[in-house]
């Protein structure tokens, strides 16, 4: 799963205080103050800050956090006789409460606060607020108007960062939870603005992250039909965005790999090729992104390395010393240490698939 939230770089239409700093003189600051006095018997406004402390900016824990996953409660569950709570994923890997120590007999279900947290985040972390400029208001008793303010917690943020937090713990079935809901949030949101590039890259980001939750359950089947939705959605707007390049490619080879394992041969070599493409698109105007080529030199491993199973050696030797010569060419900074050793275990696989003679043919 990618470490990356896709709503990262997500603007937010309400992030615009609406105090301007530059209005300092006496006739504005009356006004203002008259204007707050008028507002204040007809409306309330709600508190931005979160009571529980889970903010779009540090998702510290909160009372309602497996201090395991360290992600929102999932099928919360109590153990017995010490009734320290955890997700049932989680607390079924020990044998010893991890809080306290104590010998766990057994463990319980805990519907009463899984409701809890269910409905904490149908009413804060999936609370829904308008796309374009302007407050989300609610009439409330009393014929009071109640504006929405921004609540510092965007709903996609805070749900794909649980569902990481969860996915890294092994909690997958926690993981797909948050991002299933993310994903209906992102359906609805298309159903009512349309196709934007925005919302195709989030949700095809999501929907990758559902493939790589269904393939660490083994369902295969699923996982290939989330990565095929996510390049799909990927696909529909042009790939200047080099993070949604690199997610398109990165589904586009899953499926292949999933392809692959299954001995559908002809399928995976399709599925790469495409991934391939992608790529070599991605850096004909970016010759200088070290990371794009390093992503190439791996896509042309990946179809030779078919190509070899299906019988065509000398086209596989072809990409394999295409690739080697990619990553040879390329000339790394001293800040860039973590690619330099991608690029030396990718050279290392390139280098054993070929024979000295072969290898010499590409310096």
């Amino acid at each position: 799963m990618t470490s990356v939230c896709p709503f990262a770089k997500a603007p937010r239409s309400d992030d615009i205080c609406p105090r301007k700093s530059g209005e300092t003189n006496n006739q504005n600051e009356t006004e203002h103050r008259e204007k707050v006095k008028n507002e204040s018997d007809d409306s309330a406004s709600v508190s931005p800050k979160c009571p529980f402390g889970y903010d779009s900016q540090t998702f510290k824990l909160g009372p309602f956090s497996c201090v395991i996953c360290q992600a929102l409660l999932f099928d919360s569950s109590k153990c017995v006789p010490c009734s320290h709570k955890y997700c049932k994923v989680c607390i079924s890997r020990f044998n010893d409460c991890p809080l306290c120590g104590a010998d766990i007999e057994r463990i319980e279900p805990d519907k009463d606060l899984q409701d809890v947290v269910d409905r904490f985040i149908e009413g804060h972390a999936r609370i829904k607020r308008p796309q374009v400029n302007g407050d989300l208001k609610e009439v409330v008793g009393d014929n009071k108007t109640v504006t929405y303010a921004d609540v510092s917690l965007e709903r996609g943020a805070f749900l794909v960062q649980q569902a990481m937090r969860a996915f890294r713990s092994q909690n997958i079935p926690s993981a797909k939870s948050r991002l299933s809901l993310c994903s209906e949030d992102i359906r609805e949101q298309l159903e009512r603005l349309g196709n934007t590039s925005e919302l195709c890259s989030q949700l095809g980001a999501v929907l990758g992250m559902l493939g790589d939750c269904c393939r660490a359950m083994g369902d295969a089947g699923s996982a290939i039909t989330y990565f095929e939705e996510s390049a799909e959605f990927l696909s529909k707007f042009p790939t200047e965005d080099m993070e949604v390049t690199h997610t398109l490619s990165v589904s586009l080879n899953k499926i292949g790999d999933l392809k692959y394992y299954e001995g559908d041969l002809q399928a995976a070599r399709s599925c790469y090729s495409r991934s391939l493409d992608v790529r070599r698109n991605a850096i004909k105007d970016r010759l200088n992104v070290s990371s794009q080529i390093i992503d190439v030199a791996v896509s042309l491993a990946k179809v030779a390395d078919v190509d070899r199973n299906l019988g065509h050696e000398d086209v596989a030797v072809d990409g394999f010393q295409e690739a080697v010569k990619c990553l040879e060419s390329l000339t790394l900074n001293a800040n860039e240490a973590g690619l330099e050793q991608k690029r030396v275990s990718v050279l290392e696989y390139l280098h054993s698939q070929l024979t000295p003679e072969q290898t010499a043919t590409t310096v």
